[in-house]
Parts: C-alpha cells; structure tokens; sequence
C-alpha cells in the first residue's frame, strides 16, 4: 500500500506520540518505587546515553561548543521545572488527566508568543486560546468535587514546557538540535543527582525498574525520531493536528494498563482543548503564517525530559 507523503507523515507523528505516551506510562509505572529525583538520574542516564550516541553517529559533538550559551541553559532550566511538576503529577492523577492539560502547551506558547515577543495574535485566535483554558479549568475543576490539587503541578509544567519552548525558538539555527537535546538531558540528569537526597534518598533498583526506566528512555528517542520523520516527510500544517493523538494513546492506556476510567468533566474539557488548539492550527494556516501552534511540533519541540 503506497501512502502519500502526507498521509505518512500523519503514521510517523501518530507513532511518535505513541511513543512518548507509552514512556510517561512506564514512567507512571515506577514512580510509586522511587522519587522523581531518580527517576530522572536513571531514565536521564540512559536518554543522555542514546542521545549522545546519535549525537557522536551524526557528527554533532564538533559543535559543543556552539550550546555555551545562555539560552540553551534557560531552556535546559524550564526542561527541569516541567519534568519535575510533571513526575509529580502522573505519580498522583490518572494518565489521561496530565496528557489531557499538556494538550495546553500549543496554547500557551501562543500566548507567550504574543505577550512576550510581540508576535501578533488576532481575536480569533485569543478567544480559542480563552477557551481553551477554559476546558483546562473544567479538567482541573478548581473548588469543587474531584479537584486535585497536583493538577496545578501539571498545569505548572505547561507553564515550563512554554518557556522551554518560546526559547528553543530563539535558539541560534546553527546549533544542531541533537546538541541541545544531549545537553538538556545530561543537566536534567545532573540536576536529578543532587535532589536525590533532598528527595529522600535513593531506592535500590529492581531488575524491573530499571527495565522500566530504560524502555522508556529508549521511547523518548523512538518519539524523537518519529516527530523529525514525520516534519520532513509531510507538510506541517497537514501534520501538526495529529500531535493531539498523544490524548488518544493516554486514554487507552489509562485505561487497560492502570483501570483509570475517565469522568465526564474529563473528557468535555479535553475535547474543548483539543478544539481550541485545532481552530488556532487553523487559524494559522488560514493566515499563511509560521506561528507558535505549529512550532510546538517541529523537532526542536520534541520533548527532552518529560
């Protein structure tokens, strides 16, 4: 069966999000065991292992030098700030609840875009992204029954993971994207290290943990991959919608692998996220412009932590 480019494309960034759901699952799947902190010193350990490894295959580790700069580092920080609210916040609420508010971030960088670096945003585009924070605040439901509290931690790592992304735009071109990839998983790994006493220690590893944590390591590149496939393969407004399927893989796993059962709240206010971030898609691609929505799902977006 021949697939056109387009179509895909749309297969690779499906497996990509499959990919990146699956590791927030097994990471879920540990999380009970250990702290966050370790969390991040073993599945870090191995990610800036692979990561390094397809760094040294593509030539990448000439241009080192080039990510001395100070915003690889904020953006390396902001990378820390999201994996730690979001460990925290998978560790105590349902996977499709977190992957439901991380369905946010498009929104989010659009709003910074625009009130931080002057990018213009119309009202079309300013009322989908009201709306659409409106659906966060139905999955949050602050004040009434069912709230949980760690969904402010989750609505905190959209906050980090927008500014990691905001400045992975200003990132110089020439700085190869695995070069920053590599660095930012090496400084979550570090950064991991010293909180693990703070955090409570550290808890001998299982052969199944372990197996765990680097399954998922393994996944983070398998997502990394597929989304950079799937950029050169089709075209990126054609694309990008299907970033939200990551919402659908959380869903189904949720479900078979920990009986999380998804309540109605939960589900209308997922699906008022998902509609606000596809009429802004819309909206640019109406205008003909390159803007935030779709930049949150090119290579340099993928995620390095969480």
């Amino acid at each position: 069966m021949n697939l056109s480019p387009n179509l895909r494309a749309a297969l690779f960034m499906a497996i990509s999000m499959a990919g990146f759901t699956i590791n927030d699952a097994m990471t879920k799947t540990v999380i009970g065991e250990m702290s966050a902190a370790q969390v991040m010193v073993v599945r870090g350990t191995f990610a800036t292992v692979l990561i390094g490894l397809l760094a040294w295959h593509s030539g990448v580790f000439r241009a080192l030098g080039l990510i001395r700069r100070p915003l690889v580092a904020i953006r390396a920080i902001g990378e820390v700030g999201s994996t730690l609210c979001f460990l925290a916040a998978l560790a105590q609420m349902p996977l499709a609840n977190v992957s439901a508010i991380l369905q946010a971030l498009p929104l989010a960088v659009t709003m910074g875009a625009a009130l931080f670096m002057n990018e213009p945003v119309g009202w079309r585009r300013w009322t989908a992204i009201l709306v659409g924070f409106v659906g966060v605040l139905i999955i949050v439901r602050p004040g009434f029954e069912g709230f949980n509290s760690y969904a402010l931690l989750a609505l905190l790592c959209v906050a980090f993971c927008a500014v990691r992304d905001l400045i992975t735009r200003r990132i110089p071109e020439h700085i190869p994207t695995l070069a920053v990839s590599f660095a930012t998983a090496l400084f979550v790994t570090i950064v991991g290290g010293v909180l693990v006493i703070p955090y409570g220690g550290w808890t001998p590893l299982t052969v199944t943990s372990t197996s765990f944590l680097f399954a998922a390591a393994l996944l983070l590149i398998v997502g990394y991959q597929f989304i950079i496939m799937a950029m050169r393969v089709g075209e990126i407004s054609f694309v990008a919608p299907f970033r939200y399927t990551a919402l659908i893989w959380a869903l189904l796993i949720g479900l078979f692998a920990f009986g999380e059962v998804p309540d109605t709240a939960m589900l209308i206010g997922a699906a008022i996220v998902v509609a606000s971030g596809l009429y802004t898609l819309y909206r640019e691609r109406h205008a003909g412009k390159t803007q935030p929505v779709i930049d949150t799902t090119t290579p340099a977006m993928a995620p390095d932590g969480v």
